[in-house]
């Protein structure tokens, strides 16, 4: 991403008319990567992120003598049936979440010893509840420095079975995580979930991407959750384009009263992120779910309905709901994202300040998030984003951009966490391009 001026000036828009085809889901294509890795044989991965979030997955995995190649989009995944073969390896997952939270447990399964550390915002985002999981299951699993952060280093000879609790509320992907390296454990593993569980549409992917590669789990709702050791089974497997991607353009339509049709969205699928439809559709916009995409229309000249959303189940959202609440007729509320503290950045924190630069009222709570629309006239122009090395900020903020002049973003390179393409895409809502 290079090639971006920085900071990159953003440009008002009229209605936008468009049809953008987003990159393969993150959230499953790393998932994806770690259970084909963990199947007895090959897999072909097809419509998989091309990122740097898929590039550290699929390094790491590399280094623990897995072999993955990848063309584009399609990953060949030589799975070694629950072994990792390197005895030692020194992992740098960067910024990624998923790839830490991932192969700390799936190491477990090994036999050595193993360390996984990131940038320094990584060593801020926590990974204690997991290794507190991974103890009481008799790994040696411990936080290098002593913060329940990043780096972790690991002493593995086999995951054993056990039971073990975890609480719910900081990240569902410590539960994924135990998941999906569970069926290669030396016996059989139960997991009870303390207090609600966040971000509960992860975990139902999770589940549904193991099960496509024939393990299933059995449950109590969200509050049980037992595996017994199995075998995951080599497959090709097709991934849904990104839904937290396609809601940067849905939000485009609803703020320039536009439309954007967004192809490769099966009317059902994986992605708890899809509720956004929803929210938009309560505040104004038309939406049409088909065999072959998605397509939103934004009311006319962009004037939203305000309300109250609860996004429990789809955090990463709340920042594109933000922006949108910008243009509302009455204040937006965002309620249930505590957890969005403890993300590439406080996003939180980050989003009400950048809002502010805006011109906007923002009431800031400890998991919630008020935005009162933007009056004639209130626009504190010109102004630079910061975007604090966060992916979505950039993508989230450059919405703001097609209804207000003078906007500019800085640092607009940090979208190659995910979505390297997106001001290449983003371009095509504007006549003519960027």
């Amino acid at each position: 991403m290079s090639g971006l001026r920085d900071p990159l000036p953003l440009r008002v828009s009229g209605p936008v008319d468009a049809r953008v085809a987003v990159p393969g889901s993150k959230s499953i294509t790393n998932r994806a990567l770690a259970v084909a890795a963990l199947a007895d044989g090959v897999s072909e991965l097809e419509g998989a992120l091309v990122a740097e979030d898929r590039d550290v997955m699929e390094r790491a995995l590399r280094t623990l003598g897995i072999d993955v190649t990848s063309d584009g989009t399609h990953l060949r995944v030589h799975g070694r049936g629950g072994v990792v073969p390197a005895d030692r390896a020194d992992l740098d997952l960067r910024l990624s979440g998923t790839a830490i939270r991932f192969l700390a447990a799936i190491v477990a399964l090994g036999h050595g010893v193993y360390t996984l550390d990131g940038t320094d915002r990584m060593r801020e985002r926590p990974i204690g509840d997991l290794l507190d999981a991974l103890r009481a299951l008799g790994v040696d699993a411990k936080d290098v420095r002593g913060t329940g952060c990043p780096p972790v280093r690991i002493d593995a000879d086999g995951l054993p079975g056990g039971s073990v609790r975890l609480r719910g509320d900081r990240s569902s992907q410590f539960l994924s995580a135990l998941l999906m390296a569970a069926p290669a454990a030396d016996g059989p593993i139960e997991i009870a979930v303390d207090g609600e569980l966040a971000s509960r549409p992860f975990v139902d992917m999770t589940l549904a991407v193991m099960a496509a590669f024939g393990v299933e789990v059995e449950r109590d709702g969200y509050a049980r959750f037992a595996v017994t050791p199995a075998r995951y089974h080599p497959r090709t497997y097709r991934i849904e384009p990104d839904a937290m991607a396609a809601g940067y353009f849905w939000a485009a339509a609803a703020v320039t009263g536009g439309r954007v049709r967004t192809p490769g969205f099966a009317p059902q699928g994986l992605q708890g992120d899809r509720r956004l439809l929803d929210v938009l559709e309560a505040m104004g916009c038309r939406v049409e779910r088909g065999a072959s995409g998605v397509s939103v229309q934004g009311p006319p000249a962009g004037r939203l309905r305000g309300g109250t959303f609860d996004l429990a189940d789809m955090p990463d959202q709340a920042q594109t709901l933000a922006v949108v609440g910008l243009f509302a007729d009455a204040p937006v509320r965002i309620e249930n994202v505590w957890n969005l503290r403890i993300k590439e950045t406080d996003r939180l924190d980050a989003t009400s300040r950048e809002l502010a630069r805006l011109g906007a009222r923002v009431q800031e709570e400890d998991d919630a998030l008020t935005v009162h629309p933007l009056e004639a006239g209130q626009l504190l122009a010109p102004v630079e984003i910061r975007t604090y090395g966060d992916h979505r900020m950039a993508m989230a903020f450059a919405i703001a951009g097609l209804r207000l002049p003078e906007v500019a973003l800085r640092d607009p390179g940090v979208v190659g966490k995910t979505y390297p393409g997106f001001f290449e895409d983003w371009a095509t809502l504007y006549r003519p391009a960027l």
